[in-house]
């Protein structure tokens, strides 16, 4: 049984997220606070997270940074902040989707199935095939790794997926377009684009290629990005 960590200091809405994913047959792991989260992350197996961001004492984005030293699984922001660039802090964070209150239970449960979903089959056994090797850089989507140098990086689902799909297209740009339907399963729109740019930023922080001209993420401004070998 895949199991959800929710944390929301809205009793309310935390009883509410819990029913509805109960009916859905998952695991529900409740809190009204982001205290003692962690210590309990240490001790217990999570397949998703949906955090709120407006919480006293440690907020939604300092529990996703706390969160993502350590573990990689798709975290939720559900969240009354609906600023472009409260979602680019979120995304910026590790973050994997936003979902706005108040919300339509259908669509935060799709969201979690989909993030499971491409969780699940980034971490199942595929055959051995699904490796990659360009200049560096080893990517296995059936063990869900991407090392560098030699060096593993701790990838979030989402930046793994987007590494997955510019490496398994090397030598072609991927588009925006093209990117934002493979990765997040959803219509491209043309404010989308900041939503994958701030991923890829990341992503080049993670190798450690943030200069002028970056050596493996190549930008083609107003298309979209290429990884050459």
């Amino acid at each position: 049984m895949q199991s959800i960590l929710v944390i929301d200091d809205e009793p309310e809405i935390a009883d509410l997220l819990e029913l509805y994913l109960l009916n859905e047959n998952y695991q529900v792991y409740k809190f009204y606070s982001a205290e003692n989260v962690m210590a309990f992350l240490s001790e217990n197996k999570v397949d998703l997270a949906i955090l709120d961001i407006m919480m006293p004492d440690i907020n939604g984005y300092e529990l996703c940074t706390e969160i993502r030293k350590s573990y990689n699984f798709p975290i939720v922001f559900l969240t009354a902040k609906t600023g472009e660039v409260d979602k680019i802090n979120g995304f910026s964070l590790g973050a994997d989707d936003y979902v706005e209150k108040p919300f339509k239970s259908f669509e935060l449960i799709a969201r979690v199935k989909a993030h499971l979903r491409r969780y699940g089959i980034y971490g199942s056994n595929k055959k051995c095939e699904d490796n990659i090797n360009i200049r560096g850089i080893s990517i296995s989507k059936s063990r869900h790794e991407m090392f560098l140098e030699n060096k593993k990086l701790n990838l979030t689902p989402i930046e793994f997926s987007i590494m997955w799909v510019l490496c398994k297209n090397k030598n072609r740009v991927v588009t925006n377009d093209e990117l934002f339907k493979e990765v997040w399963k959803e219509k491209y729109y043309d404010g989308d684009s900041n939503t994958v740019m701030v991923h890829i930023r990341h992503l080049r922080e993670k190798m450690y290629d943030t200069g002028p001209t970056p050596k493996y993420i190549t930008t083609v401004w107003g298309i979209g990005y290429e990884i050459k070998e």
